[in-house]
């Protein structure tokens, strides 16, 4: 009888604290060889960094589907160093931060994490998200190639690039993932927990103002006035809906 295929999946821990890379390291490697040898699940493979210079080296090696990601590193700030590598691939990105206030949690949700975990954590804990953003497909694959077009806004689903007024839009992989989502739905208003069911998957456990923050950030991007949308406009005590002045010119 053939044994079943395993498939690696690439988590890198960046922290400057050794005793927390190598606690979570050992924990998911440990956890691992147990439950493979009853029922052969997925391997995690894992490398580890202390510092922001050697984890942008090591993730472009590594090339991982998960980054857990201190917020605060002897050389680098946990946001830039974020946006950097959702900017080069469409990594995964779990913060770990000290901070438990309020703004500080919306500051992690706006530089283009995934998920976030307070210190001190639980493994237990650790394992049900990581598990939880392993399992989410990480960008809406569109059923063919197409490129949307609202008046002077283009959205390019294969080359997943936006731009308007003919310059080019940095957006981090999760906010072309909501704006290419709302904008194959036109007119269609949607509820946050639709959102985060849609984009992020069912299996998010986060905080659910993390949609807000991301439309906040995507606005500030797009609108020339963020507080009068042109594309991106609230339904009052819903959600949010894509709303252009025109309908789209699709080619494929």
């Amino acid at each position: 009888m053939d044994k079943p295929s395993t498939t690696k999946s690439k988590i890198l821990i960046v922290d400057d604290d050794a005793s927390v890379r190598n606690l979570i390291q050992r924990f998911l490697s440990r956890k691992y060889e147990i439950e493979s040898l009853a029922d052969g699940k997925t391997k995690y493979e894992i490398e580890s960094a202390a510092d922001g210079k050697t984890a942008l080296v090591l993730f472009d090696k590594f090339n991982p589907a998960l980054v857990i990601l201190d917020w605060n590193l002897p050389d680098a700030n946990g946001y830039e160093l974020c946006q950097e590598m959702q900017n080069r691939t469409n990594v995964l990105v779990m913060m770990l931060t000290s901070r438990n206030d309020e703004i500080d949690k919306i500051k992690v949700m706006a530089a283009g994490a995934d998920d976030f975990l307070t210190k001190p954590f639980s493994l237990a804990e650790v394992e049900v998200r990581v598990e939880a953003l392993l399992r989410r497909v990480r960008y809406i694959q569109p059923s063919v190639s197409q490129r949307l077009t609202f008046n002077q806004l283009a959205i390019n689903s294969e080359a997943r690039e936006v731009t308007l007024n003919n310059k080019p839009l940095a957006l981090t992989a999760l906010e072309f993932n909501i704006l290419y989502f709302l904008a194959t739905h036109p007119g269609q208003a949607w509820s946050r927990t639709q959102l985060i069911q849609k984009i992020w998957g069912c299996d998010y456990v986060g905080d659910g103002r993390v949609v807000d923050v991301h439309i906040g950030q995507l606005r500030k991007k797009m609108e020339a006035d963020s507080s009068m949308p042109e594309f991106i406009k609230t339904v009052r005590g819903y959600g949010y809906k894509f709303d252009p002045s025109e309908n789209p010119t699709t080619t494929i």
